[in-house]
């Protein structure tokens, strides 16, 4: 720890201030209105921390008023330093309240679970820094809400206290917490040196001073500094120490690419085998095992989340007639599994929220229309669509989303969900857009595909195949520009699985209407793989039955049948939905491997 002032309590604090009214502990009971049990149990320690009513009370009670009584009951609820009370009543160190650090480091979970690869990048770029020294090793611990950044920092910081002997220290930065702003850098850093046992007195005001002050005081020192849940690199820099030897974890749901000459750790999603042990481990109960099927179903449904799967773990601990099985079903049948995903007060939901509030009004419009693409990945053509806006506009807000770790991004220029993240946006569409605008951004999705995979069809097949066509012949949103047939097969390549799901939701029980849905690229009829042999009657797959669905239910007969050269045809039957024209698509990829049968199959080929 660092040499100073031992750290005041709220217990030492009331103890002193009412020494200083000239009060008894029964004397401050009876003013305030409260028990002398209560005032008694305080200032033992007792109790750590008071009801606000109670800390109002004794603020009263102890002549505070303005500013000071409001520090002091921040502090009786454990949410500012106690000293603070006395900097805010000298009105030496304004502001120093808003700011809790801290010398001891939070409790390491016993449960915590994988994340043996990043601790090892993390060892072995302390070990390579030591070797060469000269700078202060700064790492960025990022990721989505609910990954564990806060868990792995703490748990890596525990590993490495005997290394940074002269003391630890941790601050909350508050960028997502619930009823309380961001802290201000010249909070901060008044927060740290009383910490390290600079008097109020000794602290200057304005930032630039302080971080002065700060950077004198830990020279020449080795510390370990925690900054948890910054809010971006402008928070961060004043904080950081100036010369070798120390170490700063810094958490962040943003990725701080500003943060000069900080390592990053990107946190990801656990893999199957941590996911369920974590699990196990939290439920603490006989008969959950990390092997159990059901446990593995119930982190696939938690999406692998820290944050989900120990809310998911609690509510197995506290209800011992539950089972992970029907757990697992209870999520799967859920119409929002985010609503059941909650302990207490704390949600997943509620950790997305506080993400989502930190967007402008336009990035949270293109995140709620996000969550209504049926596909699992997306671009920046499809994201134009969606969201009614240019390709520019779009691109900007993907990469914005991306930024705030609210989107991946598995290949360049292509963007995913997370699933509960998925959910999350499509509830909010849900529950703020109007029906029009939500029906709106679909169909613009639906055409926008539609169009270019028209295009995209020609250009593989070198001609126009017969097709549906929309009405106008235009289409609103960007589109690619596909100079020749290798373009076209990339988009079908990469669009592939999108196709396939606005197919499944065109032709589904949910679609909307306003669609002028056509046929996508047939990548196996249209020059991406050459037809195989004609099957034999013997061979050949059977048919459903003339006028069934891929259900099995009645449909109305064909009204045509028409085929471009090469034996492929294109089945259009009435519609039963204005979306659902026909879209055909074989059971090849552009690739020639075997995908699943849609639902509802518009097309065949005879090869």
């Amino acid at each position: 720890m660092v040499a100073g002032q031992p750290e005041m309590s709220f217990a030492g604090l009331l103890r002193q201030l009412r020494a200083e009214a000239g009060l008894t502990q029964e004397e401050l009971a009876e003013a305030a209105g409260v028990s002398p049990r209560s005032v008694s149990n305080l200032e033992r320690g007792i109790n750590r921390t008071a009801h606000k009513d109670t800390a109002v009370l004794l603020a009263g009670a102890l002549g505070l008023a303005g500013r000071v009584s409001e520090v002091f009951v921040a502090a009786a609820r454990g949410r500012a330093l106690a000293a603070g009370v006395l900097a805010a009543r000298d009105g030496a160190v304004a502001g120093a309240f808003a700011a809790a650090a801290t010398r001891a480091l939070p409790r390491d979970l016993a449960a915590f679970t994988g994340r043996q690869a990043e601790l090892a990048r993390l060892m072995g770029a302390l070990a390579e820094t030591a070797t060469s020294g000269g700078v202060v090793r700064i790492h960025a611990i990022d990721g989505m809400a609910g990954i564990g950044k806060t868990a792995f920092a703490v748990h890596a910081a525990h590993r490495l206290t005997a290394t940074f002997p002269d003391g630890q220290f941790f601050l909350p930065l508050h960028a997502h917490t619930a009823g309380q702003r961001p802290v201000d850098p010249a909070d901060a850093l008044a927060s740290l040196l009383l910490t390290a046992g600079v008097p109020a007195a000794a602290i200057p005001p304005g930032l630039a001073a302080r971080a002065g002050r700060w950077r004198d005081h830990v020279a020449g020192k080795k510390i370990l500094l925690v900054l948890d849940d910054a809010a971006g690199h402008e928070q961060v820099a004043p904080l950081l120490p100036g010369t070798a030897g120390s170490l700063v974890l810094v958490t962040s749901r943003r990725r701080l690419t500003a943060l000069q000459d900080a390592a990053v750790i990107s946190l990801d999603t656990l893999p199957v085998e941590e996911a369920a042990a974590l699990l196990a481990r939290l439920a603490a109960r006989p008969g959950i095992r990390a092997g159990d099927a059901a446990v593995g179903e119930l982190t696939r449904l938690c999406g692998y989340l820290p944050l989900a799967i120990g809310m998911a773990a609690s509510q197995l601990r506290h209800h011992p007639a539950w089972t992970a099985a029907r757990l697992a079903a209870d999520l799967a049948a859920a119409r929002d599994r985010l609503a059941l995903l909650h302990a207490e007060n704390l949600s997943v939901a509620a950790a997305f929220n506080m993400s989502y509030a930190d967007l402008t009004g336009e990035q949270q419009r293109l995140f709620r229309r996000l969550g209504l693409h049926p596909g699992g990945d997306i671009d920046g053509y499809a994201a134009a669509a969606l969201d009614g806006t240019d390709l520019a506009a779009a691109r900007r807000g993907l990469e914005a989303l991306y930024d705030q770790y609210l989107l991946a991004e598995p290949a360049q220029g292509r963007y995913r969900l997370h699933d509960l993240i998925r959910e999350h946006a499509r509830a909010l569409a849900d529950r703020l857009d109007p029906d029009g605008d939500r029906d709106g951004a679909t169909t613009r999705l639906l055409d926008y595909y539609q169009h270019t995979a028209a295009r995209a069809d020609a250009l593989i097949a070198r001609q126009a195949r017969p097709g549906p066509a929309r009405v106008d012949g235009a289409v609103s949103a960007a589109v690619p520009a596909l100079a020749g047939q290798e373009q076209a097969l990339a988009w079908a390549r990469a669009e592939r699985a999108s196709l396939l799901a606005c197919l499944d939701h065109a032709t589904g029980p949910a679609s909307t209407p306003g669609s002028s849905l056509s046929p996508p690229p047939s990548p196996g009829c249209c020059g991406a793989t050459a037809p195989g042999p004609r099957p034999s009657p013997a061979t050949r797959p059977r048919s459903r039955p003339h006028g069934t669905s891929a259900t099995g239910s009645v449909r109305p007969a064909p009204s045509t049948t028409s085929g471009p050269p090469g034996g492929c045809r294109t089945i259009t039957r009435p519609r039963p939905r204005p979306w659902s024209r026909p879209w055909a698509s074989t059971a090849t990829s552009a690739t020639g491997s075997a995908r699943p049968t849609p639902s509802t199959t518009w097309g065949s080929c005879d090869g």
